[in-house]
């Protein structure tokens, strides 16, 4: 059985979602995008995110990718994640996980 695909926008994103990807991909999304088609046969770019519940599809451009890594704070001017930000978001999404299960 395959997994419900949910297509969203970057800026839509839920903090602890956004963060999962950000650990997933830490050296940017600009190279992991691929193309899909809409319902009308027109091609776009999505980064792709599997959790245990969904396939995401993150809706942005290649331009949109490099752009999100250079405005966020969390990557370092080579666009690779910093460590202290790595171990924030490791942090962070325990945390969620413990209160989860209370």
């Amino acid at each position: 059985m395959s997994k419900p695909r949910i297509i969203k926008s970057f800026e839509k994103l839920e903090d602890e979602l956004l963060a999962n990807i950000k650990l997933k991909y830490p050296y940017g999304f600009e190279k992991k995008l691929i193309m899909i088609k809409n319902a009308q046969g027109k091609l776009f770019s999505v980064l792709p995110f599997e959790t245990e519940e969904y396939y995401y599809l993150i809706k942005m451009s290649k331009k949109e990718a490099k752009q999100i890594v250079i405005d966020d704070s969390d990557f370092d001017n080579e666009g690779n994640l910093k460590e202290v930000a790595k171990l924030r978001l490791e942090d962070e999404i325990n945390e969620d996980y413990d209160n989860d299960e209370d």
